[in-house]
Formats: C-alpha cells, sequence, structure tokens
C-alpha cells in the first residue's frame, strides 16, 4: 500500500466514526517530513480519541502501524505518525484555534470517497 492509499484509508476510518470536515493534503513538494497530512475534527474530546481508535484500528488491519502519537487524553489534538503520512484530529474549538490548513493552503487537497453505509 503508498502513501496515498495510507492517506485515503485514514480518511475514510476518520469518516466512519463521524468525523468533520476531513480534508487530505498533498505536502509532498513543500514538506520534508511527510507526503499527506489528513485534517479533521470530532465535536469533544471522547469522539477524537473514537475517531483515532477507528484510524489506528483499520491501518493495523493492514499491517500499518503507528509511529508515534502526541496529545492522547483531553488535550484537544491527537497527532498519529505514520510516517509519511500524518493525522491530525482536533476538537472544533482546537482546530480553529491552531487553523493549521492555513500553514498548508497551497497544497493540493485530495478527494476520497466515502465508504458507503
Amino acid at each position: 500500500m503508498d502513501n496515498r492509499e495510507i492517506a485515503i484509508l485514514a480518511a475514510r476510518a476518520m469518516d466512519a466514526r463521524k468525523g468533520e470536515d476531513i480534508v487530505v493534503l498533498d505536502v509532498s513538494q513543500r514538506a520534508s517530513f511527510a507526503d499527506y497530512l489528513i485534517i479533521g475534527s470530532g465535536t469533544n474530546d471522547r469522539q477524537v480519541a473514537a475517531i483515532c481508535d477507528e484510524v489506528e484500528d483499520r491501518l493495523a488491519k493492514e499491517e500499518i502501524f503507528v509511529k508515534r502519537v502526541e496529545g492522547k487524553g483531553n488535550t484537544g489534538w491527537i497527532l498519529m505518525d505514520y510516517g509519511d503520512v500524518i493525522v491530525n484530529v482536533f476538537t472544533e474549538e482546537k482546530r480553529t484555534h491552531y487553523n493549521i490548513e492555513r500553514l498548508w493552503s497551497d497544497c493540493p487537497q485530495m478527494e476520497f470517497a466515502a465508504e458507503e453505509k
């Protein structure tokens, strides 16, 4: 599975747990640390954790394991490092506050099809 497929799988996992405003950015031309950033929101810390658990479970089924997780608990932002794919899940408040999409606004946004329910 290539990095693009991993990013799409992570975005679909976020969507399955009712993540909101999911954005997949191709940062490969601007960043040396990753190829893709996935950004999404949950309505509260509990949902943010559930979204992250879903991402971790789905990727683990494909034998893709998270290298590092930052922000567990009630921080309002969890970052999951999969090497060239970085997953960010925020509460709505923290996402508005940090507005990291602005930093990467000149990067292409990838489309992903949500899973059929």
